[in-house]
């Protein structure tokens, strides 16, 4: 019996759908045996070994520097991932060109971490799996607010203040948004903020939006600056943070 347009595109859909369950199983399969015969290199890798650091705060506190992607794979277990872009890119030499693929991976926690990591590769997806643990070592905090200086709520679920990052000629102003608005910012840039926790954020852009992996930097330098911010007790005082 011959198979219908529609029925032909289910099928492959099926197909491939399959296939990226059993990548992933693969992956999960390798990342457990990788931590099971990890052996640490560095202080803070035998220090988190030990158990005697339990958590990524823990770790930021004691301004212990992270060199080795199997630490951030202990302590914050359930990372999501994304691949934002993988470009081949192309290299001329005497000998003639070379190719090979530049991935960037964005990495989250869904509550308070996020990190990108960019790398490159004569194949696709071992350049993918460079650019995951580039962004392990890359991971930041992002401080996050109840969305409005006139609520009274506990609930941390947009930002405490007005952030502005920059990349290239991008330019990302990201404000706190009462509870309900939901991501009010470009597609490219909703699953930065949804890695990182927030719930409620309005966004504005400017300059040449339309590069992506710009955007996304961006996005992150913002997000970045809710910890590197200096703000004083009164407004600690305010987004709930002793």
């Amino acid at each position: 019996m011959k198979m219908t347009a529609p029925q032909r595109k289910e099928g492959f859909s099926e197909k491939r759908k399959e296939r990226e369950e059993r990548r992933e199983l693969r992956e999960k399969t390798r990342k457990e045996k990788e931590l099971s015969d990890w052996i640490p290199k560095t202080e803070t890798g035998k220090l988190v070994k030990e158990g005697k650091i339990e958590n990524y705060n823990q770790l930021l506190s004691r301004n212990l520097p992270v060199l080795e992607p199997e630490i951030i794979d202990f302590l914050i277990p359930n990372l999501q991932e994304k691949v934002i872009e993988i470009r081949k890119t192309t290299k001329v030499r005497r000998s003639g060109r070379q190719f090979s693929f530049r991935a960037a991976v964005l990495i989250g926690d869904g509550q308070e971490f996020i990190g990108l990591g960019i790398a490159k590769d004569k194949e696709r997806w071992p350049a993918a799996r460079k650019a995951t643990n580039a962004a392990k070592l890359n991971l930041i905090k992002v401080r996050k607010g109840s969305g409005s200086w006139e609520s009274t709520s506990n609930i941390k679920h947009s930002l405490p203040f007005k952030v502005e990052g920059k990349c290239a000629s991008v330019i990302v102003k990201l404000l706190p948004a009462p509870r309900g608005i939901g991501l009010v910012a470009g597609e490219n840039i909703k699953d930065v903020l949804r890695f990182a926790g927030l719930e409620d954020v309005w966004c504005n852009t400017f300059g040449a939006t339309g590069t992506k992996l710009n955007f996304v930097l961006a996005a992150i330098d913002a997000l970045s600056k809710t910890t590197k911010m200096k703000i004083s007790e009164d407004i600690k005082t305010v987004i709930g943070e002793k």
